[in-house]
């Protein structure tokens, strides 16, 4: 059926044309897919996220959305830690004026910044943190630091907020209030072109590994693209020094061999950085992860470290994070995959369909087999959820429908898999299980075996 519009002129004013579409699928299909109305789609298939205007810029995160997140935020925990070398920190939401004026950014950033008044005779002014790094720098400057403790690597979690105009913010991808996969790593200078290698290393497995987003270039092994942002025209310290730190960023993109495109103007006020960049499906570019060197901020911390020879040097900072704005990451996700999370990931894993609600052999099968998946404790006892266990999201669906029906509806919600209990099943003591992306093909596996099979597909991260 070919899509029908029809344009009507409204009387009270002439110059405002509106436009009707005779059926809902060709209302959806003149719909721009944006990575933000992408969002909103899949977002209310599968109950992940919702807006309030009561908190303009800010996401509440619902239960199935928690789950996304939290697994990412577990996923980079433990590259960063054991694979990486971070400690993770939690800092402060909310610093004094004169913490902003030292760092900078009260010059150069406050117009971003949500600022508050306290009620008291002193009416002093705090910012709320759109970043971490001068609370990290107060870490580092709380004691005497060794050349022995370098490279120190911190990474933090806490939430930012930005002071974004309300025309700019759009869906997940540009945010008030988010989230970030923040880290600092104070260096000596010999030490910087090998962190900055495994920063890089890190994006590596995320964007050409793990996540399965579409190439930013056909001509490379590379999902994406480095824009290589130099000194902005409101900038803090000496040009020598930003020519100096331009000059190392280079050297390392020409070294890494990476695809890479100059952005002169658009560093941070501190220092040049390099920003990682994905293209959603219409082409337009996004920035996630970013890497910056800054000879800045430890001169305004006062930062130093004893070296080998006992004289005291001054640390380089570099900022990096690998998703950047967690927020936005899960919308390019979304992008990309239209819902369809990898099993890991995905907040809808399993669903067991018993073929008649009315059976109890099938519904016991049914019962037991997502107990051993859920791996849930009764309330009712004094035994704690045991450290490091499996748990998995397996639904049971046993709603008064058709067996089609159920499984029509978990197909849209794009489960994982699908397991289904009929009489045979039960004659068998085997389940009948088929993957998402497959559901021609089908095994018939115990539940030890579903369990087994599962626990891979998470710990490979498939």
């Amino acid at each position: 059926m070919k899509r029908q519009l029809v344009r009507c002129r409204c009387a009270r004013n002439a110059s405002w044309n509106r436009v009707f579409y005779s059926t809902k699928k060709a209302t959806k299909n003149a719909l721009p897919n944006t990575p933000a109305t992408m969002t909103s789609i899949v977002s209310q298939r599968q109950d992940l996220f919702m807006t309030d205007p009561l908190s303009p810029g800010s996401m509440f995160f619902l239960p199935n959305g928690a789950k996304i997140f939290n697994k990412l935020i577990e996923f980079m925990k433990l590259q960063q830690k054991f694979k990486f070398g971070f400690n993770e920190v939690i800092t402060p939401l909310i610093y004094k004026k004169t913490l902003w004026e030292k760092s900078g950014h009260w010059e150069n950033y406050s117009d971003d910044m949500f600022k508050v008044e306290t009620t008291d005779e002193e009416k002093e002014e705090y910012g709320l943190k759109p970043m971490n790094c001068p609370g990290h720098c107060l870490i580092f400057g709380k004691k005497d630091r060794s050349y022995n403790e370098l490279p120190l690597r911190l990474s933090d979690f806490s939430p930012l907020h930005r002071n974004e105009a309300s025309g700019a913010l759009s869906g997940l991808t540009r945010l008030r209030k988010f989230h970030q996969d923040d880290g600092h790593i104070f260096c000596a200078p010999s030490q910087v072109k090998s962190e900055i290698f495994n920063s890089l290393k890190l994006i590596d497995i995320v964007y050409n590994k793990i996540f399965p987003f579409a190439k930013g270039d056909a001509n490379t092994d590379n999902n994406y693209f480095i824009n290589f942002s130099t000194r902005p025209d409101h900038f803090i310290g000496d040009v020598e020094v930003w020519n100096h730190a331009e000059q190392v960023l280079e050297e390392i993109l020409e070294e890494s061999g990476k695809p890479w495109k100059l952005n002169p103007g658009d560093g941070a006020f501190y220092g040049p950085k390099l920003d990682i960049m994905l293209t959603d499906h219409l082409g337009k570019t996004h920035q996630v992860a970013t890497i910056q060197l800054d000879f800045q901020l430890p001169e305004r911390f006062d930062l130093k470290f004893k070296d080998q020879d006992n004289s005291y040097k001054r640390p380089i900072m570099i900022h990096r994070a690998t998703f950047g704005s967690i927020e936005r990451f899960m919308a390019l996700l979304i992008d990309s995959n239209e819902g369809r999370w990898p099993f890991w990931l995905n907040p809808y894993q399993a669903v067991i369909i018993p073929v008649n609600t009315k059976n109890e052999q099938q519904l016991t099968m049914c019962n037991s087999l997502q107990k051993k998946l859920r791996n849930e404790e009764k309330a009712d006892d004094m035994e704690p959820v045991a450290l490091n266990d499996w748990h998995f999201n397996a639904d049971l669906d046993i709603r008064n429908e058709p067996v089609g029906y159920r499984i029509k509806s978990a197909i849209l919600k794009n489960y994982s898999y699908l397991i289904i209990v009929g009489d045979e099943e039960v004659e068998l003591q085997k389940y009948n299980i088929r993957e998402r992306d497959n559901r021609k093909s089908f095994a018939k596996l115990t539940m030890d075996e579903i369990l087994e099979k599962f626990i891979d597909l998470e710990k490979n991260y498939k």
